[in-house]
């Protein structure tokens, strides 16, 4: 028996002007192999949630097993009261990705972690893979020896790190738990960790056979309040038209979804989906069948998104389909509600 280290993996969380932190997601991930292959995929991206089922298959004559792992990147708990973030509202939910995995038709036990870390200096320009791959310094056991709570509720967390005792205060300083914003011996301290959730199973896949694997999770992206004029003028139009692909066509629905002028942007709301495709690299060989369905949700939505071959199949559908497919790039799909619906 081989084993292998799975990773199903959410991108780093990031802020957008004027908007809210959210995630990015992909698909499971492991370090380079050739002794399991995907031979289908098929991503269904909605602007609520994610689904994602696969079909493997073990080229080798030996049983492979490994500890699939669905982590979230850390979600730095100061941020919590400083920003706004797409999280549910219950966002100390056990489960909080609402996430379910199925196995060959039968529902998988996913255990769940909840971990603390210290992030390292500058983790922000890190690329994305680095901070889930790398989140920082576990400082859980610290945490829970001076009874702070490994929670996401901010103001929960901020009362525990006002109350703490001089002793565990100057202890988490001295060890980068809990900073301090007052240089003058008032104090004013915050919560220097981040929380990282961790999704978990061991998966078996046997010798020569083919698995079904089936995900889905709440998607629950960056986003913010939107603008757009056609033909688009500003820096930022420009820019947001190279990242995703926005044609003319799509110019102009943007401004009358947004009720935009020539003269006047008008505005809405945006998501900014993300998906890292490159993952799938990681298996024996190129994707045999890929299917891309995105759905915007409703008919008066606009999307956009780089995407060779895609098609409209339903009013709020659209499709694309590749064989033989090794991803060049990652996915990024700008998702725009008109009025800040």
């Amino acid at each position: 028996m081989k084993t292998l280290l799975f990773c199903l993996a959410l991108a780093s969380p990031a802020l957008a002007n004027d908007g809210f932190g959210g995630f990015s997601a992909t698909g499971l991930t492991f370090g380079q192999t050739d002794q399991v292959a995907m031979e289908t995929e098929d991503l269904t991206i909605s602007p609520d949630r994610i689904a994602v089922d696969y079909t493997f298959r073990n080229l080798t004559d030996k049983d492979v097993t490994g500890e699939v792992i669905f982590p979230l990147p850390p979600i730095p708990v100061a941020d919590l009261l400083n920003s706004m973030w797409n999280l549910p509202d219950d966002f100390d939910r056990e489960n909080l990705m609402d996430f379910k995995a199925v196995v060959d038709g039968q529902p998988v036990k996913v255990t769940i972690d909840r971990v603390a870390v210290v992030q390292p200096d500058g983790w922000w320009d890190q690329p994305v893979a680095a901070q889930y791959d790398t989140p920082g310094k576990d400082v859980t056991a610290l945490l829970q020896k001076y009874g702070l709570p490994l929670s996401l509720d901010g103001d929960k967390v901020q009362d525990a790190v006002t109350a703490l005792a001089p002793e565990a205060r100057d202890a988490l300083l001295a060890a980068g738990v809990i900073g301090d914003y007052d240089d003058s011996a008032a104090f004013d301290l915050y919560a220097a960790w981040s929380i990282v959730l961790r999704y978990h199973w061991t998966q078996t896949f046997p010798a020569g056979a083919v698995v079904k694997v089936h995900h889905d999770y709440e998607n629950r992206p960056t986003g913010g309040v939107f603008g757009w004029q056609d033909p688009p003028t500003e820096e930022y139009e420009t820019d947001l038209a190279r990242q995703y692909c926005i044609d003319p066509g799509t110019s102009k629905a943007l401004a009358k979804a947004m009720g935009g002028t020539a003269d006047e942007p008008g505005y809405g709301m945006s998501y900014d989906i993300d998906y890292v495709l490159r993952t799938a690299n990681s298996w024996a060989g190129p994707i045999k069948r890929f299917t891309l369905t995105v759905d915007k949700g409703d008919a008066r939505n606009v999307i956009s998104l780089c995407a060779e071959g895609i098609k409209k199949i339903g009013p709020t559908t659209f499709r694309m389909e590749k064989a033989d497919f090794a991803p060049e790039k990652d996915l990024q799909i700008l998702l725009v509600q008109p009025g800040g619906e």
